[in-house]
């Protein structure tokens, strides 16, 4: 007889059946490059090269992953590009306010806020795409601006 605290032997149906399906998901076509391209985007936060490498790989590989992967690779593309935009507009709104003589100070603080902004913004879409990558969901809404229709919150459930 075996004992209560022995594991479920692997010849049990229900836990056989458990297994492949956790590891047919975890072996979903894409599902490795999206977590690659994420640690990609969060490495960028110290070496600002690995995003565009990100987004390259994303935009190859968004065609030959599963439906629900793609939801993470396009989610990512669009991290990255509504990123360069905001940059660029920004950069261009920095030097406006220099070019009219404000005081230094003016442009370098609301450079500080931007760049701290940006950097919550890419670090939270990057979490939130990697906790419904790791729980094995799409992203509901990849074409969002905010954090993919995600309900983020700062409290424990």
């Amino acid at each position: 007889m075996a004992n209560a605290l022995s594991p479920i032997p692997s010849s049990h149906p229900e836990t056989t059946s458990t297994t492949d399906a956790f590891n047919d998901v975890k072996k979903s076509r894409g599902r490795g490059t999206a977590i690659v391209v994420y640690m990609l985007f969060l490495g960028s936060v110290l070496a600002v090269v690995t995003a565009p490498i990100g987004v390259l790989i994303a935009h190859m590989k968004r065609n030959d992953a599963e439906e629900w992967v793609a939801s993470h690779l396009q989610f990512q593309i669009r991290t990255f590009w509504l990123g360069l935009l905001g940059g660029v507009l920004f950069t261009a709104i920095w030097h406006l306010l220099g070019w009219i003589g404000l005081p230094a100070v003016a442009p370098w603080a609301l450079g500080y806020l931007y760049f701290t902004a940006c950097l919550i913004w890419m670090v939270g879409r990057c979490g939130v795409g990697i906790t419904h990558l790791t729980n094995n969901r799409p992203v509901a809404n990849p074409r969002s601006l905010a954090f993919g229709g995600a309900q983020v919150t700062l409290a424990d459930r």
